[in-house]
């Protein structure tokens, strides 16, 4: 087993990581910006290595000097998290160049899932459905050839992207092009590289993604899926297990996909495939998630498997119990607290949490990094906090759910607990029949 680890992130999953470690034995190495220095990762690590100012790209981002700290620090592997370098298969090369097992997929498969075009292609020679689109990237006329030919609306992603940066859903011939340069720009921004691909939108549509473990002696194992259709801008707010749009079926044959995916691109480690189910039940790839997802805890709730610390072992070389399909019992929620205003688009809303009591009870779990006088710093992710309900079935699971929001007090800056209230109570979720346009079908008064 690793002797010492490095955790190469910060917020609430370096600290899930950083207990994940301690649970086995291993000596956790954290990693922070100047604006971190008393962030709770850097307190519970038994070291701490601080790697530059606020700024990602001059302190998370910076690969040598991240793999430095595990150098310097006598690690033996290097554990990325979420965002950040999780994806970067350049990352995952210096690690292994320096003799640190990297704590995910290989180099070579990243790369792969990474360009989501060639992703694309491998999900199509493995035999798993895909959306309509271009088998490649696509100048701007190569995209208006691809939207006359699929017909409106098509999406333009970002081949490199993910969580919604470098996308425009375009609806007409005549936005085309601004939505072509506004993506390219923003992909460029995000991802240092500007080159698109175009899907058919599907409307209205499930997004709905499969949890995979393999490991290096053959084993794949799907862990059930998660729904995330909730979402703002792209990015999920509120992600459930099972999902109500499936039946037992429908779920077999996306989780016979996914694992098909995984023997023919040869994933290791833990990984999501992401699916959108259509009005017919039909379902169709979307992308390969290389790294743990935000909205892990709702598998292992649903599960009883420690992801993390599998995702360890795995990388240690040890084999999973069995492939197949894992158990699942019980009824799960996640819900994330982002600091941004839903009043204002969800405008980010950095600042000091005057109070923040989260709740208690049976069937509740909050994944955090802050605490009562913790300030969010403007230059990273929103989210400061996960409230995850686990409970027999789906009705009593929202109940709960609620019941924990309406305890949960955060004062200081405006947060998405309210609006997640709101929604949890809502017809169109209670009955399950939702879909990746709530939020623009819905009337909330936490929107008004």
């Amino acid at each position: 087993m690793f002797q010492r680890v490095l955790v190469a992130n910060r917020g609430e999953i370096a600290v899930r990581v950083i207990r994940a470690l301690h649970e086995l034995g291993i000596e956790a190495v954290a990693v922070y910006s100047t604006a971190d220095e008393d962030a709770l990762h850097v307190r519970l690590a038994d070291r701490a290595v601080r790697i530059g100012p606020p700024p990602a790209n001059e302190s998370y981002l910076k690969i040598p000097t991240i793999v430095a700290a595990a150098t310097t620090t006598g690690c033996d592997a290097v554990h990325p998290g979420y965002g950040f370098l999780s994806e970067n298969d350049e990352f995952v090369r210096a690690c292994e160049d320096n003799d640190l097992v990297f704590i995910g997929p290989p180099a070579d498969v990243m790369a792969k899932m990474g360009d989501k075009a060639q992703a694309k292609a491998e999900m199509r020679a493995a035999g798993v459905p895909l959306v309509p689109g271009t088998e490649g990237t696509a100048t701007l006329e190569q995209a208006r050839a691809a939207a006359e030919q699929f017909g409106f609306p098509v999406l333009l992603k970002a081949a490199a992207g993910g969580g919604g940066r470098g996308m425009r859903l375009v609806t007409e011939a005549s936005d085309l092009d601004d939505a072509y340069a506004q993506a390219r720009n923003e992909a460029l921004a995000a991802f240092a590289d500007g080159t698109l691909y175009v899907e058919k939108a599907i409307k209205p549509a499930r997004h709905v993604e499969i949890q995979v473990m393999c490991d290096s002696h053959g084993n794949v194992l799907t862990c059930g899926e998660r729904e995330c259709s909730i979402q703002r801008r792209h990015q999920k707010l509120i992600e459930e297990s099972p999902s109500p749009a499936l039946d037992a079926e429908q779920r077999e044959a996306m989780e016979e996909a996914a694992e098909r995916a995984c023997r023919h691109i040869g994933y290791r480690n833990a990984g999501t495939f992401e699916f959108l189910v259509g009005p017919d039940g039909a379902f169709s790839f979307i992308e390969v998630n290389c790294r743990l997802q935000v909205e892990h805890p709702v598998t292992e709730l649903c599960t009883s498997m420690d992801l993390v610390r599998t995702q360890i072992r795995v990388a240690d070389g040890a084999a999973l119990e069995h492939g197949g399909r894992a158990s699942r019992h019980g009824h799960a929620i996640e819900i994330r607290i982002n600091a941004e205003d839903p009043l204002h688009d969800f405008r980010p809303s950095p600042g000091r949490l005057a109070r923040f009591r989260p709740p208690l009870g049976p069937g509740v779990r909050v994944d955090t990094f802050v605490e009562e006088g913790s300030t969010i710093p403007p230059y990273y992710d929103s989210l400061i906090a996960k409230l995850i309900v686990r409970d027999n079935n789906r009705h009593l699971a929202i109940e709960r759910a609620r019941r924990a929001l309406s305890e949960f007090e955060i004062e200081g800056v405006p947060t998405t607990r309210d609006i997640a209230f709101e929604i949890l109570g809502s017809e169109q979720f209670r009955s399950g029949d939702y879909s990746t346009s709530f939020l623009d079908e819905v009337e909330l008064a936490a929107l008004a």
